[in-house]
């Protein structure tokens, strides 16, 4: 019976992604906070003229020995940086990057991934937009929903409308109950932010889709700012149903 124990207790130390706590990390350009068992919020920082320097929210997904990741940090040295400690520290391998929308804060270091043979997804239109604004160009496009297999299970990546910018997505882990928002989604008491792209009058309505579908939902990852759960879904929709009044 000991036998049998430590044989399981080694199956459970050498699967990539297991069920005990995720390792976490901390660099001046890179943060990795662990969220659920299986999902951890990465932290990296983008320079802006008018607000300095930002730091940018995106979402690993890590089973069974695979991981994808949710938008890519805004600088390729910064990827590499990512993708090696996923590899080395959560054992696992990379299958796929996806991409929210075509902002700087979400594909600016995605030449890293491509160079490393990551398959990149995006909403067709941010593949367009990307294409038009001279970033690097995601290489898989869809139109409504997406879902990927990582390690077994799900991961639903779906469009509901115009909010931040016309092409932004959502990303759920029906598993985790986590939800990947992006820019559509701000942190409590957080401020409007960047508007140049946004449709300000359809934007409480997309976030009203969003609610819909996900009841379940635990987790939600804003592209800026601290996680929470579903009142930041309902922080969003009074934001910005305050802007028509």
């Amino acid at each position: 019976m000991k036998a049998f124990s430590l044989v399981i207790l080694g199956l459970a130390l050498f699967s990539g992604c297991a069920t005990q706590k995720l390792p976490e990390y901390k660099h001046k350009s890179l943060m990795i906070q662990a969220l659920t068992p299986k999902t951890l919020v990465h932290v990296t920082y983008l320079n802006t003229n008018q607000w300095g320097r930002v730091p940018c929210n995106g979402m690993i997904y890590c089973n069974n020995g695979e991981a994808v990741v949710f938008d890519t940090p805004p600088h390729d040295s910064v990827s590499v940086q990512l993708i090696d400690w996923i590899e080395n520290k959560l054992k696992a391998k990379v299958k796929a990057i996806v991409v929210n929308h075509f902002h700087g804060d979400c594909l600016g270091g995605l030449k890293a991934f491509h160079q490393r043979g990551i398959s990149s997804y995006a909403n067709q239109m941010t593949i367009d937009l990307a294409k038009a604004n001279g970033y690097t160009v995601p290489q898989n496009g869809f139109e409504g929903v997406l879902n990927l297999k990582i390690g077994g299970e799900l991961v639903e990546n779906r469009y509901f409308g115009e909010g931040h910018t016309k092409d932004n997505i959502v990303s759920y882990v029906p598993s985790e109950q986590v939800l990947f928002g992006g820019c559509m989604l701000k942190e409590s008491n957080a401020g409007k932010g960047n508007l140049a792209d946004a449709n300000v009058g359809d934007w409480p309505k997309t976030v009203a889709k969003v609610k819909a579908q996900y009841p379940d939902v635990r987790f939600v990852i804003p592209g800026h700012g601290k996680s929470g759960g579903k009142e930041l879904l309902d922080y969003t929709m009074e934001l910005f149903k305050a802007l028509e009044e």
